[in-house]
């Protein structure tokens, strides 16, 4: 479980095909301060996904990405050298800074515009239809791991969905929000509340429909 509150920019080492068809891959990246206390087995989110430490040397950990976190984040697209935000599991008796984010992508999502203001950036990302209702304005989301608030987003139906958040300087600075441009992807994980209460709902239907 993590807050979505980046603790670092890390830079990606390597990235390497497994032996299984190419169906997974061993990350590699450098993160002086996430590696500095963790073990193998331990969980540190790589832009926003979930991964699990396999092997750590001298402030660079090893991660396995499977082929369904490759099909569903933009992981598979990294290069060595690019900058990465990263933070570890969050600490049950630390402050809740941003909100609950469990590390599963949801799927990505496309930089529309950037429009720079004197404070602040805006940025609008495309919305993929069947991420849609559980996006709202004021709502938290968490994007490339980082814990926002949606400033803005869409009327249901629209012919192009987006969704905006407005980026402080503090986030631009420490994130790898501040240097996205246009066309970039990002990975996106909507928040899990949504999700249950959907879940809910829909069981709830079925079963008064069997009632009946």
């Amino acid at each position: 479980m993590f807050t979505g509150i980046v603790e670092e920019l890390g830079e990606v080492v390597s990235i390497e095909p497994t032996g299984d068809g190419g169906e997974s891959v061993a990350l590699a990246v450098r993160g002086p301060l996430v590696s500095s206390d963790a073990s193998r087995g331990d969980s540190i989110a790589v832009n926003g996904v979930c991964l699990t430490v396999v092997d750590l040397a001298e402030g660079i950990f090893t991660a396995d990405v499977m082929k369904e976190s490759l099909d569903r984040s933009s992981l598979g697209a990294l290069v060595p050298g690019a900058p990465v935000n990263l933070e570890r599991a969050a600490r049950v008796d630390g402050r809740l800074g941003g909100h609950i984010v469990q590390g599963h992508v949801d799927g990505t999502a496309v930089l529309i515009s950037r429009d720079p203001g004197d404070r602040w950036d805006v940025l609008r990302f495309g919305l993929a239809p069947e991420l849609s209702p559980y996006v709202v304005e004021k709502g938290s989301i968490t994007v490339d791991g980082t814990s926002l608030t949606v400033s803005a987003v869409s009327e249901p139906g629209a012919v192009e969905e987006f969704f905006e958040v407005s980026l402080i300087p503090a986030t631009l600075e420490a994130t790898t929000l501040g240097a996205l441009a246009p066309g970039a992807t990002v990975n996106i994980e909507v928040d899990v509340i949504a999700k249950y209460v959907e879940r809910i709902a829909a069981v709830a239907r079925v079963r008064a429909g069997s009632v009946s």
